[in-house]
C-alpha cells in the first residue's frame, strides 16, 4: 500500500526533502514503484524517504536528480539533511568546522572524525547508536566532504599513540583505518603527527580538543564531554589552547616519523600474522 502520510515541509530538512520528492515525483507522473525502478531501488524505499522515515543517501539523491531532471536540487539538499542527523549539541561545531580555513586537533581516544573510515566510524558510533546507526554513519561521512573540496581546509591532527593501539571494530577494521591514515601523507593540506607514549605528562592530558581558524572570523575552541560540546571564542582560552597545541606538536613525532610509526603498528599489531 502506498504510504500517504502527510508531512510538514518546515518541520525539518528531512521532512522538506520528503515532501519535495513526493511533489516532483507526482509532477512527473510516476508512482513510487515506477520511480524506484528508474533509480534502482524499491518503491517502499521511495515511500519511506517521502514520509521522512528513512534518511536519503548522497548516491540516492544524485540518481533522483538524474531521473527527475531536477538540476542537482536533491544533491544540494542532502548535505543539509545529513547534517541535521548529527546530535543537536554537535551541529554548531559541524557547521563551523565546514567553514574553517585551518583545523588543529588533538585526539586522545580515537581517530578524528574527518579521517575515519566508514567501518571505523560504524564501530565507534555503534557503541551507543542502535536505531539510528546508519543515519549517524552517513552524517559522519558527509562531514568528510570538506576535505574533497577544491580548496579544503588545512587539517593538522595530533593523535595520541594509544589511538593506534586501541582496537576499535576488530583487527581488520583497524588495519584499514591505519592504512587510510597513511594515504593522507600525499595530501599537502593534511598533516598527522603521533604523540608517543614516552612523553609522559603533556598539555593534552585533560582530553581531546580542537581549534578552528577562519579567514574572516574569530578563532574558535571546541571540546566535548560525554553528551555535550563546548564551543567558545574566548580569546584567553584560544591563546592558552593554541600554546598547548604548539607544545603537543613539538613533543610529537614529525609527520614523516609518524607515518612510519603508523605503518609499523599496522603491520605488527594488525597484520595478517599479528597475534591478537
Amino acid at each position: 500500500m502506498v504510504n500517504i502520510r502527510s508531512l510538514d515541509p518546515s518541520a525539518s530538512p528531512l521532512d522538506y526533502y520528503g515532501s519535495e520528492l513526493r511533489r516532483l515525483r507526482e509532477a512527473a507522473g510516476l508512482g513510487q514503484s515506477q520511480l524506484g525502478g528508474v533509480v534502482f531501488c524499491t518503491g517502499s524505499l521511495i515511500g519511506q524517504i517521502e514520509t521522512a522515515k528513512k534518511v536519503p543517501t548522497r548516491d540516492f539523491s544524485e540518481r533522483i536528480d538524474a531521473a527527475l531532471m531536477t538540476g542537482g536540487f536533491f544533491t544540494r539538499l542532502v548535505g543539509l539533511v545529513l547534517r541535521s542527523q548529527l546530535p543537536t549539541w554537535f551541529q554548531p561545531y559541524a557547521e563551523m568546522e565546514a567553514k574553517a580555513a585551518y583545523i588543529s586537533t588533538y585526539q586522545s581516544q580515537m581517530v578524528y572524525g574527518l579521517l575515519q573510515t566508514e567501518q571505523y566510524a560504524r564501530a565507534v558510533l555503534g557503541v551507543e547508536q542502535d536505531d539510528r546507526l546508519e543515519e549517524m554513519v552517513a552524517a559522519r561521512m558527509e562531514r568528510q566532504r570538506i576535505l574533497r573540496r577544491d580548496h579544503p581546509p588545512v587539517l593538522w591532527v595530533v593523535l595520541d599513540e594509544a589511538v593506534l593501539r586501541r582496537e576499535i571494530g576488530g583487527r581488520r577494521v583497524m588495519r584499514a583505518q591505519l592504512d587510510y591514515l597513511l594515504t593522507f601523507a600525499r595530501e599537502p593540506w593534511v598533516h598527522i603527527q603521533v604523540l608517543p607514549d614516552s612523553v609522559g605528562e603533556h598539555p593534552g592530558l585533560l582530553g581531546s580538543f580542537t581549534v578552528l581558524r577562519f579567514d574572516d572570523a574569530p578563532d574558535l575552541f571546541y571540546c566535548e564531554s560525554y553528551d555535550d560540546g563546548h564551543l567558545t571564542a574566548n580569546s584567553q582560552v584560544i591563546r592558552e589552547r593554541s600554546v598547548g597545541y604548539a607544545r603537543l606538536q613539538a613533543m610529537a613525532h614529525s609527520p614523516e616519523d609518524s607515518a612510519a610509526l603508523i605503518a609499523r603498528v599496522m603491520e605488527e599489531r594488525y597484520g595478517p600474522g599479528a597475534v591478537a
